[in-house]
């Protein structure tokens, strides 16, 4: 079955997280991600354990559907290797401080006379312009300069950063969104054009609500824990043996809920009469139903509830995550055979396409795996490659 980006080439000289995740997405859908690594490769290779047979178990994670190319492009030689890649490729992604491209000579107003098509696409911690551009980007200072970690975890605690690296996630799903969205317009126009992304702007984008908050009060909206900022319930609440979340942030819902668990009294209440009540009185509504919810254990509120049609569900850890028959049956847990780790377990694609479905094709690359067969491809023969691995061009 053929894949949505089929024929599409990306060159991805990007490292950890979020220009590899803008690749996995491309990669995903078919596109030949062709990942280009520095003689001693990503830095997500070096990560703390876990390992699989000594392979980086992140690296495999987020590089897979990719082939791989080990090159110096500190060398002229190399330089060479990655503009003739560039002008025979769609898009380039690359994820380094501001000028470290340029500096090497390849920044897109050095490809871009090579390929006029090029997407070339940067992502950074603080973008291309601005006072910070030459500052490093790291997920845990663009979480807490965007105003996330203000709003995560619960009030008078010290700051809590969000489980995952957001806002480098966010910033590799906004490249691959804006990538498609150029993509779109060359295939109108035969223009490429450069993309700008960072991760400040990424995880400032998220708070879309919380803004709002502060532009139409002026005051900042403080952390709720598992709260919801304009609807209740809508939170996890303890149980006798573990916790469950409640989504009963409509009337009907809440109705709904009342009657489950025994407490019609509550819907005579002036103080949840509405939703707007119920959030207003937010923590004295979240003290009576924990009171209640303590009284049995997690799987008979659930079972009740589903029955009455409340939305409600479990607070799994990841190994219940991936038991669960919804999880399953939605192909979210996929394996594959690495060259060295052996069969891996690794994420599903989360978005269905019905007819150029995505599919996981291949494993991470192991380190310049496909360095041959790439510079083939761009008329070097085998001589040629031999002498470059020689001078330590390529590896």
């Amino acid at each position: 079955m053929a894949l949505a980006l089929d024929g599409m080439r990306v060159l991805e000289i990007a490292q950890v997280m979020s220009g590899p995740f803008c690749g996995l997405l491309l990669a995903d859908m078919g596109a030949d991600v062709i990942k280009v690594e520095k003689p001693d490769g990503d830095d997500s290779r070096r990560m703390a354990p876990p390992t699989i047979n000594g392979e980086s178990a992140a690296f495999m994670a987020i590089n897979r559907n990719k082939r791989g190319l080990c090159i110096d492009l500190k060398t002229d030689e190399g330089k060479d290797i990655l503009k003739r890649l560039a002008a025979a490729s769609d898009v380039l992604i690359e994820n380094f401080r501001p000028g470290t491209m340029d500096n090497l000579e390849l920044g897109y107003a050095d490809l871009a006379p090579i390929n006029p098509a090029l997407i070339y696409c940067s992502i950074s911690g603080f973008g291309q312009t601005g006072p910070y551009r030459e500052r490093g980007g790291f997920d845990l200072v663009a979480q807490a300069m965007s105003g996330l970690m203000s709003i995560t975890g619960n009030k008078d605690q010290p700051p809590v950063k969000v489980g995952v690296p957001i806002a480098d996630l966010n910033a590799g799903i906004y490249a691959c969104y804006a990538i498609l969205a150029a993509y779109i317009h060359r295939l109108k126009t035969g223009h490429g054009q450069r993309i700008d992304t960072s991760l400040l702007e990424a995880g400032l984008a998220y708070t879309l609500w919380e803004s709002a908050s502060l532009f139409a009060t002026g005051e900042n909206p403080p952390p709720m824990g598992s709260a919801h900022r304009l609807s209740a319930p809508y939170q996890a609440f303890r149980a006798a043996d573990g916790y469950l979340t409640i989504g009963a942030a409509n009337q009907r819902n809440w109705e709904k809920l009342c009657c489950v668990i025994g407490r019609e009294d509550l819907l005579a209440d002036p103080r949840f009469a509405t939703n707007a009540d119920r959030t207003r009185n937010q923590s004295e509504l979240a003290e009576i139903l924990e009171s209640v919810f303590i009284t049995r254990p997690v799987a008979q509120w659930l079972s009740d509830l589903d029955r009455a049609g409340v939305p409600a569900g479990p607070v799994y850890n990841f190994e219940q995550v991936y038991n669960d028959p919804q999880v399953l049956d939605r192909d979210m847990v996929v394996r594959v055979e690495h060259p060295r780790a052996g069969m891996t377990r690794l994420i599903g694609i989360p978005v269905k396409l019905s007819e150029t479905p995505g599919q996981i094709r291949r494993p991470a690359p192991i380190l310049g795996q496909h360095t041959d067969e790439i510079l083939q491809e761009i008329g070097l023969s085998s001589s040629m490659i031999q002498s470059l691995r020689e001078k330590k061009v390529v590896f």
